[in-house]
């Protein structure tokens, strides 16, 4: 399965992505983590690894992943971003862009690196490209940690994956996001679910008032160590049981 994780900045989205990803690994699947935030470096420290070179920088940058890509479409053909073919496999990104963090794949789609370099269009259009044309095997599973807000929706990067999990913390501003996610996920044939983050009985039952709470699988309560970890950028290694209950959903679903 392809999940994409969205949600407001500072929700904890990177956060419960490294979490996820970590768990399904240790229940045997081969684990790839998208980063398709072109602002946040925080992935790296999470996952404990320096950082690495994009999948933009080895397509020759913004402007040669962008000619390439429209190049194929002029011609009408089917974009063929990794390979000759219209669809690729993980085996298939180039080692050069993919970095291994005690078995999980790190994937970059690109950053934002200096000023005036212009905007992440071409980053949108890759991340869409390379998630709608990857096919991915039955002990595979791909996590997309997305940038804050709604915008990928806007690029339709949604289309290529299988789920999407809206991470909502207690604030006004991810009650109106939430519901957003919901409208914009169900326009885009993706199912949706929640995941309530740093909360307590009596902060979820305040959230409850905003958010669908059919939709949501899991409440994640607040953890200082996991906190002090995501402040510091070191590693995560605290395990949380509710992300355990997450993954047995994941794989319930896959299983359907």
């Amino acid at each position: 399965m392809k999940i994409l994780i969205c949600g407001k900045g500072g929700s904890g989205k990177s956060t419960i992505s490294v979490l996820i990803a970590k768990n399904l690994k240790t229940m045997g699947y081969k684990v790839l983590l998208v980063d398709a935030d072109e602002s946040n470096f925080g992935l790296y420290g999470l996952l404990g690894i320096p950082p690495s070179a994009t999948l933009i920088e080895n397509l020759g940058g913004k402007k040669g992943a962008k000619k390439k890509l429209v190049a194929l479409f002029s011609n009408g053909k089917s974009p063929a971003l990794l390979t000759d073919d219209q669809k690729w496999k993980i085996r298939d990104i180039p080692d050069e862009s993919v970095t291994d963090a005690n078995g999980i794949k790190l994937l970059v789609i690109g950053k934002i690196h200096n000023f005036g370099e212009g905007c992440a269009c071409a980053m949108g259009f890759v991340s869409k490209t390379f998630l709608s044309n990857l096919d991915i095997g039955d002990d595979e599973m791909v996590i997309v940690d997305t940038e804050a807000g709604i915008e990928h929706f806007g690029r339709r990067v949604e289309e290529g994956c299988d789920m999407i999990l809206g991470i909502a913390d207690p604030s006004y501003e991810s009650f109106m996001l939430v519901k957003r996610i919901e409208e914009m996920g169900k326009k885009a044939g993706v199912p949706v679910s929640f995941i309530l983050n740093k909360v307590d009985e009596a902060v979820e039952g305040a959230m409850s008032k905003h958010i669908n709470m059919e939709k949501v699988i899991a409440r994640i309560p607040k953890d200082n160590s996991v906190f002090m970890d995501s402040l510091e950028g070191r590693e995560l290694k605290t395990n949380i049981p509710e992300i355990g209950h997450i993954c047995k959903f994941i794989e319930d679903i896959k299983k359907k």
